[in-house]
């Protein structure tokens, strides 16, 4: 069993930055593949990132590939989510998840077994 919880969301300009933290409970973290989910009002769950349990594979979205950095420090069972140049369609709630294969990258929500209770991010115009 493994609780996540996210921290680091609020309210930012346009342009601007946030980092997410995922801090996971748990002696396994490091055998976990953790992604990064969104969800905006109205809309479904979508991917945002995925790292692969030791960090050396990550996958973007195409929408934040280039201004999110996805990372993680398994000593401190966390996982980041670096996001510059926010733009008003990044708004949203973030979630963290974890997949138990470790030799998935997956970019499909029902892949993962665990999941943090999401945490807001409100990008201003």
């Amino acid at each position: 069993q493994v609780q996540l919880v996210e921290s680091g969301g609020g309210l930012v300009q346009a342009g601007g930055s946030l980092r997410l933290s995922c801090a996971a409970s748990g002696r396994t973290f490091s055998s976990y593949v953790m992604g990064w989910f969104r969800q905006a009002p109205g809309k479904e769950r979508e991917f945002v990132s995925v790292i692969s349990w030791r960090g050396g594979n990550t996958y973007y979205a195409g929408s934040v590939k280039g201004r999110f950095t996805i990372s993680r420090d398994n000593a401190k069972n966390t996982v980041y989510l670096q996001m510059n140049s926010l733009k008003p369609e990044d708004t949203a709630v973030y979630y963290c998840a974890a997949d138990r294969d470790p030799l998935a990258i997956a970019t499909i929500p029902n892949e993962y077994e665990y999941w943090g209770q999401g945490i807001q991010v409100t990008v201003s115009s």
